[in-house]
């Protein structure tokens, strides 16, 4: 069994369980709820049900972005986890809305409640259950990336949480008549909606497109330039098509003295080992040509630094070749997000110009994106 497989499996064997234990539970709170006439009571088990219907759709989510790839969909269909996501966060913030709609209506219109010794053993059961489920299921997601579990174990184990606080309001009810049943079902209901919020914002972070995680580009840097040839890796970009799915690109700065097939041998294997230790495809590999004949070349990209360096914006200054010959120059600066890149292009072409105007510039901004 491959490691895909084998993360899918995860994946639906974890919800699977969540939906069966979800299930069970709204039952019981639901009837609970009717019985006692506990309108917190009637929305946790809501909440639960919500919380079975999340499942079932991040099983459909995992079945679907597992598809192969075809004419269609070159890439795949790895960020269908991620529309599934968008999806659950929706039905929580529709469970949201709605159980906070009813709240406020028992407020309004107050109802007493009516709580057994059953009743309450059901809740602090469902407390329990709540909590072990969290756990588990997070620590299933973590185990194998996928944000959905990971997501669900934490709304479970706030649900336990919730779940408590319905307990707390029927015992402060036997024990002094005051129900507070309406209030607690509305704060159930806001933190269902903040909860429905966080994951929708969330998802669309993957959507748009989100930095890369940077201990994945430092693993990854740090293969490339353990190759004796490479001077530097810079301008990575990790391309997400679903969780545990990226195609990046890198620039390796190479000595000049190199031939296009040494450089194909070198680009070859080292694409061969990054897939290998991280799983990352790169697709484009680009190179920069290091100056090795002279040192005047060393002296005066030592004398550009100095100059880049002196303003906060500009983070890094790569890719730097000088033919002496011919006089050009050309290099790529990376600036943060603090100064538009033509206005740091039109500042630095200035005061490198002013320094060497023998020079014809070839100045490239990169953005701050690894």
């Amino acid at each position: 069994m491959n490691e895909t497989e084998n993360r899918q499996k995860v994946i639906v064997r974890t919800s699977i369980i969540g939906i069966a234990a979800n299930i069970v539970l709204s039952a019981f709170k639901a009837f609970v709820g009717f019985a006692t006439n506990s309108i917190a009571v009637t929305l946790d088990a809501v909440n639960n049900l919500s919380d079975a219907l999340s499942s079932v759709i991040t099983i459909v989510g995992a079945k679907l972005s597992n598809k192969l790839p075809d004419k269609k969909h070159p890439l795949g269909y790895g960020r269908i986890e991620y529309l599934s996501a968008m999806v659950v966060a929706a039905i929580v913030l529709y469970a949201g809305g709605t159980s906070a709609v009813e709240s406020v209506k028992k407020i309004i219109h107050p109802e007493a409640a009516d709580y057994s010794t059953a009743s309450l053993v059901i809740i602090a059961s469902a407390v329990v259950v709540k909590l072990v489920l969290g756990k588990f299921v997070k620590r299933q997601g973590e185990r194998v990336n996928s944000g959905a579990l990971v997501a669900s174990g934490a709304d479970a184990l706030f649900d336990a949480i919730l779940s408590l606080s319905v307990l707390a309001s029927a015992i402060v009810f036997i024990l002094t008549g005051i129900s507070l049943e309406a209030y607690v079902g509305l704060v159930i209901s806001g933190f269902i909606i903040k909860s429905g919020i966080g994951m929708l914002i969330e998802t669309l972070d993957d959507i748009l497109g989100k930095r890369a995680d940077g201990d994945l580009v430092k693993k990854i840097k740090a293969l490339l330039t353990e190759e004796p040839q490479v001077r530097g890796a810079y301008d990575v970009i990790l391309n997400n098509y679903g969780p545990d799915k990226f195609l990046g690109s890198v620039h390796l700065e190479l000595p000049d003295t190199m031939t296009v097939e040494e450089v194909d041998v070198l680009t070859r294997r080292v694409q061969a080992r990054v897939l290998k230790e991280t799983g990352v495809i790169l697709t484009g590999v680009g190179v920069y040509s290091h100056n090795t004949k002279n040192d005047e070349a060393s002296k005066i990209r030592s004398n550009v630094l100095k100059l880049v360096k002196e303003h906060p914006w500009a983070l890094q200054l790569h890719g730097f070749y000088v033919n002496l010959e011919d006089r050009i120059m050309r290099f790529d600066v990376v600036m943060n997000f603090e100064i538009k890149p033509q206005e740091g292009l039109d500042i630095l072409h200035k005061e490198i110009g002013e320094a060497y105007p023998d020079y014809d510039l070839h100045i490239a901004a990169d953005i701050d994106a690894s």
